[in-house]
């Protein structure tokens, strides 16, 4: 089985060379797809892909509707569309897991970004897209620990994941649900392929009992900790880099152990509208978007374009994780599903 260290340590090589260089619903108007419209299915922030979309259609002047939902619903909704595709292109899902998972499913196809033709399938540890051309990064993710500044010092706020079993966080905890976000279903496989089903299952379950909600959506946790409705919450980096920039009393903690990945882009297969799925992820790799990205406190591929986030690959290189591929094509299914049947 190959492994993967889900980090890259350097971002000045060449693969990153590039020569160019939501709460639910639909944010867009029209059909889904047709014509010269792109439908874009993305779990991302839904005000983050909106502006995207608006990017697009101030540059190439073609419609974007933009369908935001839960990973793992939007999974599901792609699989339930196969006889009649609506989505062109599917961005975001907290990493490759659940786009490594979709192949076998027959939902995505095989398309390159040009600017992205000469990268390397892994470079120095970090899978930056398919070895067949499903998907391809456009970012990188770290999944940690945010917290409420104003109810948690930065001395008590927890530094690993056995730390969110001290007894002082019970009924303090939030983090979203790995039957329904890809952001909750990556904790859990990562901590299972480092401790084995059965420690797994047991840890969850404590987890599970410490927390005092358990969302769909992997953003609300956090937007919970911001409220002050949680003290801690599980979820990525830029969720609470957002919610800092807008004032409000969040910070975030990298824990010793964590996955750190890079969030991919795919084209739906037989979606309605290919060639302009092909033009959005095409643009999704040019400057335009990737400062999109860096301004909302995401980690781009593009290390010519300055981002807000504090985090950069030499201060989180230590903390990264190693994630087997092949376990997780295998079991990504069966452990999200057996989530609401182990887990009471």
């Amino acid at each position: 089985m190959k492994k993967i260290l889900v980090v890259c340590l350097v971002l000045g090589l060449p693969l990153f060379l590039l020569t160019a260089c939501a709460d639910g619903g639909d944010s867009g108007d029209g059909d889904n797809g047709g014509g010269d419209s792109i439908t874009l299915y993305s779990p991302e922030t839904p005000d983050l892909t909106k502006q995207l979309a608006q990017k697009y259609e101030e540059v190439h002047g073609d419609k974007v509707n933009v369908h935001y939902a839960g990973t793992n619903v939007l999974v599901n909704q792609m699989m339930a569309e196969k006889g009649n595709p609506q989505a062109d292109v599917w961005y975001g899902g907290g990493g490759i897991l659940p786009f490594e998972s979709a192949v076998d499913k027959e939902i995505i196809t095989s398309y390159i970004p040009e600017s992205a033709e000469d990268w390397e399938v892994i470079e120095n540890g970090i899978k930056m897209k398919h070895q067949n051309g499903y998907y391809t990064g456009v970012e990188l993710f770290v999944l940690g620990f945010s917290y409420n500044t104003d109810l948690v010092s930065e001395e008590e706020a927890p530094k690993t994941w056995e730390d969110l079993l001290d007894p002082k966080w019970e009924g303090k905890i939030q983090f979203p649900n790995p039957a329904a976000s890809g952001t909750s279903t990556l904790m859990v496989l990562s901590y299972m392929m480092q401790y084995g089903e059965e420690e797994g299952w047991e840890y969850f379950q404590k987890l599970k009992d410490q927390a005092n909600s358990i969302p769909d959506s992997g953003s609300a946790p956090t937007k919970a900790v911001a409220m002050g409705e949680a003290h801690v919450a599980v979820g990525f980096d830029f969720m609470a880099y957002e919610h800092q920039a807008n004032g409000e009393t969040v910070d975030f903690v990298v824990p010793d152990k964590t996955p750190i990945l890079s969030n991919p882009m795919t084209l739906v297969k037989d979606g309605p509208n290919p060639e302009g799925g092909q033009k959005f992820m095409e643009f999704m790799l040019s400057e335009d978007a990737q400062q999109i990205l860096a301004d909302w406190y995401h980690i781009p591929i593009n290390p010519d374009i300055e981002s807000k986030t504090p985090l950069s690959v030499d201060n989180i290189s230590n903390h990264a994780v190693e994630l087997d591929i092949d376990w997780v094509n295998e079991n990504y299914d069966r452990i999200r599903n057996e989530w609401n049947s182990k887990i009471k």
